[in-house]
């Protein structure tokens, strides 16, 4: 059996009185879709800003591919091969498709810094945007800004951004937040090829999407693991249904 992809011991993360992620440890399979789904305020989106770096943990420790990152710099965990996308769409707009994508792949360089040579002159950073622009499959508007194209191909986007840096851990938060039905179904497609070659982490509020495309589901209530498991034993669990899905709170 694969190794995890990231492990989590008893990560914490406390705002002055407010503990927000609490002794939260979890193993994160490899080539896994594991989802995190709560209602709001369960500190989801907290978890994921640690995992990726744009918080430091007030306690315990995070490991990723074997290598602990706990408190490294957001730069560094992306380098490693950490994407992630954000609850609202992070593109540019002004910039088309392509250009958004060769900026993510350019990030993926030792140094982004290169200011003496023509961008045109990294045939690498040219074929990691083009494919990634394929991944989210928005090739043939790789010439339209993105500030034209539908917000569901935006959101698109913003993986393909995401994908130019060739990760092998994605972080997706809210990925289907705002769309319609049409848009959340090519977007679920979407992850679901991307599981096929890379692990996913995924906080997502659309319950049928998250019981459809995910192998494990965490559930967190205050800042806490409530409970872990497939689907089927999330579905069913009783503390699951009355702390969360039998309130009927999908938020």
């Amino acid at each position: 059996m694969a190794e995890p992809v990231l492990v989590t011991e008893a990560l914490t993360k406390e705002f002055g009185g407010l503990v927000a992620v609490d002794q939260v440890s979890l193993d994160f399979a490899t080539g896994a879709v594991h989802a995190v789904i709560g209602p709001n305020g369960a500190g989801k989106t907290t978890l994921i800003n640690l995992l990726s770096g744009e918080l430091r943990p007030s306690s315990g420790r995070i490991h990723f591919q074997g290598r602990e990152i706990t408190g490294a710099p957001s730069n560094r965990i992306a380098r490693l091969g950490v994407g992630r996308s954000y609850q609202k769409t992070n593109i540019f707009p002004e910039f088309s498709c392509l250009q958004n994508c060769w900026i993510g792949a350019q990030a993926r360089l030792p140094t982004s810094m290169r200011f003496f040579r023509a961008a045109r002159r990294y045939r690498a950073v040219a074929e990691r945007a083009e494919r990634a622009l394929a991944q989210c499959e928005l090739a043939h508007r790789k010439d339209v800004p993105a500030a034209e194209i539908s917000y569901g191909e935006q959101r698109q986007l913003e993986i393909g951004m995401m994908l130019a840096t060739e990760p092998t851990l994605l972080l997706l938060d809210e990925p289907l937040a705002g769309m319609g039905s049409d848009e959340s179904a090519r977007v679920i497609d979407l992850l679901r090829r991307l599981a096929k070659d890379h692990s996913l982490i995924l906080i997502e509020h659309d319950l049928d999407a998250v019981f459809a495309i995910a192998d494990t589901i965490t559930v967190m209530v205050n800042g806490e693991v409530l409970e872990t498991g497939p689907p089927s034993q999330i579905r069913t669990s009783a503390a699951v249904r009355e702390s969360y899905i039998g309130e009927g709170d999908t938020s």
